[in-house]
């Protein structure tokens, strides 16, 4: 069997696999007025899935291309979905140019995903710093190391960049560098896609409208 033929079969069965009845009861016949209601519900079912990562999202930008990478989400509330990263940092240059992005958090093994668009902005310095500063010393050490998105000779730079801020610090304090922080994507619109089988699939969509949520449904 040639590579391509081995590669399709392996695909076909993988669609087989996932190609099951009543994959999970359905929680999208009724959902809720609040798109956050339901995102908390999903969100324990993926830590309860022992799911790696489970706040882990890809991050979409555009400026002059467009570019995605994984971030870990750190708290969501009805203002908006919070995540960390430094100000010099490709992502952050790009969310300067254009602030509106596009964020998904896949839970393949619950065969659900979520997608969630919107405007970002920075945080108040305040809540960064409670952040930063709930963060492990190693990582805070590394915050201040990481020329986030610079061009690195070596590996061994990044490692004589770490003992030198190692040493700066000693066992005292490390605030908050000036150059790294949170950001908040206020959703405009959130969709919530659910595997079924035959593919035809659930996805209901959230449409921020006037003082409320706007709720509908779309062919899979």
């Amino acid at each position: 069997m040639s590579a391509a033929k081995s590669q399709a079969a392996e695909i076909d069965m993988i669609d087989a696999a996932a190609d099951i009845d009543n994959l999970l009861d359905n929680p999208l016949d009724n959902p809720p007025d609040d798109p956050l209601v339901l995102f908390a519900r999903w969100l324990d079912d993926a830590v309860a899935a022992d799911i790696i990562e489970p706040n882990a999202m890809v991050l979409a930008t555009a400026a002059d291309a467009p570019s995605q990478r994984n971030v870990l989400m750190k708290t969501f509330d009805a203002d908006g979905f919070v995540f960390f990263t430094n100000h010099a940092s490709r992502k952050a240059q790009q969310m300067r140019a254009n602030a509106v992005v596009s964020a998904l958090f896949a839970w393949y093994v619950l065969h659900r995903q979520v997608i969630i668009e919107g405007a970002v902005e920075a945080v108040a310095v305040g809540e960064s710093n409670a952040y930063f500063q709930s963060r492990p010393r190693e990582a805070r050490i590394g915050a201040w190391a990481s020329r986030q998105s610079a061009p690195l000779t070596s590996r061994a730079e990044l490692d004589a960049r770490v003992a030198k801020i190692t040493a700066r610090f000693g066992n005292g304090e490390i605030p908050l560098p000036e150059f790294w922080g949170g950001y908040r994507i206020r959703p405009q619109r959130i969709e919530f896609w659910q595997g079924q089988s035959h593919r035809l699939h659930d996805r209901v969509v959230y449409t921020r409208g006037g003082a409320g949520w706007e709720i509908g449904r779309l062919y899979p």
